[in-house]
């Protein structure tokens, strides 16, 4: 809990409390569903929810924004943004069923109201949304064929509507293959961890 403090002195008592009940929480659904990597679990903190949250170091979120978090897996990005964006909407898919039960099961153990999970294929969603997340679930021409439909017109945020799509590692010849516009945002200019040395933020838009 201290790194995501040091990154965002900002959070409430509630949030606070809402953070700190991800390591209990995730240590004993992982006992029973792996969803998160066994030596990862240790490190939840860094390399999943402050993680996660380097979407906020790109975006504040606006009241009544909509978000699709595609292929959420155990809850990520989605769930640690939630927690800190309480009046933007979140939708979370993946289509594996045992981890929509997990999602579904924490963010009701933490009272997240702006809350959705849809046991579902990414292809097979239809409502629009202002922004989809991912943390790197497919190959990103492939993600982005696939979401960019999904995308209202309607803007009310200070970057464009898109995809906000987490990844390590180099993109640039991945990002000359889109025929939509973006931006890199290199994770590394807002933590100074090494674990996010390659870490990139991808705005598609």
């Amino acid at each position: 809990m201290e790194i995501i403090r040091k990154y965002f002195p900002e959070i409430t008592e509630k949030q606070k409390e809402q953070l700190a009940q991800l390591l209990p929480l995730y240590t004993d659904w992982n006992s029973k569903i792996n969803v998160i990597s066994r030596k990862d679990i240790d490190k939840l903190y860094e390399r999943h929810v402050l993680h996660s949250l380097s979407i906020a170091k790109v975006i504040q979120f606006e009241k009544g924004t909509t978000i699709l978090d595609a292929g959420t897996g155990g809850g990520f990005p989605g769930i640690p943004l939630a927690i800190l964006f309480p009046e933007v909407q979140f939708h979370l898919v993946d289509s594996i069923g045992k981890k929509i039960m997990v999602v579904k099961e924490i963010s009701n153990a933490l009272g997240l109201l702006n809350v959705s999970a849809e046991k579902a294929r990414v292809e097979e969603i239809s409502n629009k949304c202002d922004f989809a997340i991912s943390r790197a679930v497919t190959a990103l021409p492939t993600f982005t064929n696939w979401v960019f439909p999904l995308i209202s017109k309607n803007q009310k945020n200070s970057i464009p509507n898109g995809i906000l799509y987490i990844k390590g590692g180099d993109m640039e010849d991945k990002l000359v293959q889109l025929k939509y516009r973006n931006k890199i945002y290199p994770v590394n200019q807002f933590f100074e961890e090494p674990y996010f040395e390659t870490k990139k933020v991808i705005h598609i838009y």
